[in-house]
């Protein structure tokens, strides 16, 4: 490495590192993964990253892009080079859209467009600390996701540098997006039904050639390494009302949650009772889990309607901004709040946690998880947007026994397929699960997965290991604290 150290040197406008303490930093992410790389590179301009990929491309090594290191599978992590990409950081608001750059925190584009009346609806819980990247990377969404959509639906445009150091914007490159449409083979049959979906390439959003910069979102940075995008924004609504909804059976705020979907909540939500334990508010004894509801528009009309299907008690009615603001922080620390009620001994790696199913099988998804802690001696925590048929999964059990971790996600993901599922909504396929995207989607996706990595980056060195896998990396580079 010391040869492409230098020659980075040489070159490099922006900072070259391979001192051990970055080395260390830049091996971890939000996830429970370690991966050590070999430099680290933090370029200023888009020169320094085209420089950087040529220069990888001659001495065969690989380029892993970063953003804020939030990420829960391990995306970020590899073993040659990192570019950490924070001094992309530039916005750009426009009337209907905003032109940000790839480093721009999330938290510092609300802060812009609240200013200007206006958001932007991918909401993530770690929304204030993630970056633009990382959330383009995964294909991020948030509770809003239920009437917005993930980011996948919210990009109108994608700049990236490409495996050969090129730079392509799509849509606007029309060579490349009839390419990648004349790619596209999909059978149907093995896209997951769900209306939340960042496993693998998103071939099935591919309509058109317009559509093109849609291959781009939820690519883990395996496709391009993202300088810019065009990001749809919205006013911000006049009014909202959140709705706090107790429950005694599961199985009755599933049947609420299917009938309070058709009245165009812009959240339906769900904590268990291991996570509402933590939330400061009386509840009932019996209660076992909750449903948060929003809406944002027709509120009189909604709430008339809302009431009229709920079998639930009711325990806040919230309008006020700030009494919103403060419910959504306790949904939004579920992770702490989950975290917080197990002992970290108990503290079983993030591997199934992203899954979605239809939510018509929203009854069979819990029937799963009991049948699961049963035959795997576990317990779990369950929580998230339901209203898409996401929800997020702790486990608790053994933190030291990894072949009875490897073994639930195989048996999981197997459950979440059968029932035309995802087995990541909105974290990333990552190193939990990258190897399972072979069996959710079959050959013919896969194969046209294995062909449009070879669009983009023909010599493999964007990431390697991710989305496109032939090694189980599900348990292995946990941290060694295991």
């Amino acid at each position: 490495m010391n040869s492409i150290e230098s020659e980075l040197k040489k070159i490099i406008k922006g900072k070259v590192h391979s001192e051990k303490e970055f080395k260390k930093f830049y091996s971890v992410d939000a996830s429970s993964y370690q991966i050590i790389p070999e430099i680290i590179v933090i370029p200023e301009n888009e020169d320094d990253i085209i420089h950087t990929i040529k220069i990888a491309n001659k001495f065969k090594t690989n380029v892993t892009v970063r953003g804020a290191g939030t990420g829960l599978v391990g995306s970020a992590l590899n073993n040659g080079i990192i570019l950490d990409m924070k001094n992309f950081d530039s916005i750009k608001v426009r009337k209907d859209y905003a032109v940000v750059q790839t480093g721009v925190v999330k938290g510092k584009l609300d802060s812009k467009l609240e200013i200007n009346k206006k958001f932007f609806p991918p909401n993530p819980s770690v929304g204030s600390f993630c970056s633009i990247g990382g959330m383009i990377g995964n294909n991020s969404s948030g509770s809003r996701s239920l009437k917005y959509g993930s980011m996948i639906d919210n990009v109108l445009e994608i700049t990236i540098i490409d495996g050969k150091g090129k730079k392509i914007i799509l849509p606007k490159n029309e060579k490349t997006s009839r390419i990648i449409k004349n790619k596209i083979k999909i059978d149907q049959r093995k896209i997951p039904k769900v209306s939340k979906n960042s496993s693998g390439y998103r071939i099935d959003k591919i309509i058109t050639t317009k559509d093109s910069h849609k291959i781009i979102v939820g690519s883990e940075g395996t496709l391009g390494i993202v300088i810019s995008a065009k990001l749809k924004i919205k006013n911000i609504p006049k009014k909202r009302i959140l709705f706090v909804v107790e429950y005694g059976l599961v199985k009755n705020a599933i049947s609420d949650c299917i009938s309070i979907n058709n009245t165009n909540p812009s959240a339906i939500e769900f904590v268990d009772k291991k996570t509402l334990q933590q939330i400061n508010q009386k509840f009932e004894k019996d209660t076992k889990c909750l449903l948060f509801v929003e809406y944002d528009e027709k509120i009189s009309q909604n709430e008339k309607e809302f009431k009229a299907r709920i079998t639930g008690k009711i325990v806040k009615k919230l309008t006020k901004k700030q009494d919103i603001i403060k419910w959504w922080k306790y949904r939004d620390s579920s992770l702490f709040y989950s975290l917080k009620s197990i002992k970290s001994v108990n503290r079983m790696p993030h591997v199934i946690e992203d899954a979605a199913v239809p939510i018509e099988r929203l009854s069979d998804f819990f029937k799963m998880q009991e049948k699961i802690n049963k035959k795997f001696k576990t317990k779990s925590v369950i929580y998230g947007h339901i209203g898409n048929g996401n929800l997020h999964v702790r486990l608790i059990g053994s933190r030291k026994n990894l072949t009875l971790v490897k073994n639930i996600a195989k048996h999981y993901f197997e459950e979440i397929i059968k029932m035309n599922g995802t087995i990541t909504a909105e974290h990333g396929d990552g190193l939990a699960r990258s190897e399972f995207i072979k069996k959710q989607y079959g050959k013919t996706n896969y194969q046209t997965f294995v062909e449009i990595k070879k669009i983009f980056d023909p010599n493999n060195i964007l990431n390697p290991g991710k989305i496109i896998s032939k090694k189980s990396t599900v348990i292995n580079n946990f941290e060694k604290l295991f």
